[in-house]
């Protein structure tokens, strides 16, 4: 899906590498917990939050595994929590919609854990299927990385945009440039937690991260967990009505992400759902691969 220059400038060849770091573990695990308000009132009409958890695990050669395990439900506010206490306090809600049946309850999930399936060896990193070597590789200067990833991100544009005039004959490659800044900034932010990247890469990606356009410094800001970090407010997407408005909040000391808060609103309504937040712990471990506990 990249051209050879593409491919070429991915591994350094255009701006210096950064030391290689050797792996610290025997898989680089990103464990997610994400929470949201269910999309549907249930009971009498109050609101449950939903958490579930999942972790990704991957050894330095790029062999996956995945888990899951739902969390459970809970009234999503006080008054939502009266309501739940005055239906009897019911532990589990079922319902259907659009055909399907849907079950929630307050206790946790059984849970899953097992290979990675239908995905390619190796580590995902924007729109790119890469290598640990090639992550090492990636370049530790700010203005180099920015510049890397701006020129990974065009020329997948370039290939969207030509696939799309079989698919979407209307559409033009404006369509996909209009959001450049934004996916430079996903992709950024990806090296700050999902894929292990040198230490000095993951600084560099930060101080990309807060010049590129449309990312606004929040100042400092503490997680769902209580962890201290700073706050940065993400590029704008919009498109047909909805609007998409992403924070994060990053250790300035480790330079990992902590957590991400994405707002969905469609014609200025919340759209439930949608509108979530993340958190995230990542780095090396030598456990093996489990049902996530989210903790």
């Amino acid at each position: 899906m990249r051209s050879l220059i593409a491919g070429l400038a991915f591994i350094g060849v255009f701006a210096l590498p950064a030391q290689a770091t050797p792996p610290g573990g025997a898989y680089w695990r990103v464990e997610t917990v994400i929470t949201m308000t269910h999309p549907r009132a249930v009971g009498s009409g109050y609101w449950l939050t939903e958490r579930e958890a999942s972790t990704n695990w991957k050894t330095p050669e790029g062999k996956g595994w995945t888990g899951t395990r739902s969390l459970g439900a809970r009234p999503a506010t006080k008054k939502d929590e009266a309501a739940w206490r005055a239906d009897g306090s019911p532990k589990s809600w079922t319902y259907r919609t659009e055909g399907m049946k849907i079950s929630l309850s307050t206790e946790p999930g059984k849970g899953f854990v097992g290979p990675a399936k239908g995905e390619p060896k190796g580590f995902r990193l924007g729109e790119k299927t890469v290598t640990y070597q090639q992550l090492q590789n990636l370049p530790s200067d700010p203005a180099a990385l920015k510049e890397h990833v701006v020129a990974e991100v065009k020329s997948w544009i370039a290939e969207a945009a030509e696939e799309a005039k079989t698919t979407a004959p209307k559409a033009t490659i404006n369509d996909w440039l209009s959001r450049l800044d934004s996916y430079v900034a996903r992709d950024l932010s990806q090296m700050l937690f999902k894929v292990p990247v040198p230490p000095k890469v993951r600084s560099a990606a930060f101080q990309a991260l807060k010049t590129t356009k449309g990312v606004t410094d929040l100042g400092r800001a503490k997680d769902p967990l209580g962890r201290s970090g700073q706050k940065l407010a993400l590029p704008t997407g919009t498109a047909k009505g909805s609007v998409v408005k992403q924070q994060v909040i990053v250790d300035t000391k480790t330079m990992m992400l902590l957590a991400e808060y994405t707002d969905v609103t469609v014609d200025g309504k919340p759209m439930l759902g949608k509108t979530h937040v993340e958190t995230y712990t990542a780095g090396w471990t030598d456990e093996q691969p489990a049902v996530p506990d989210g903790k």
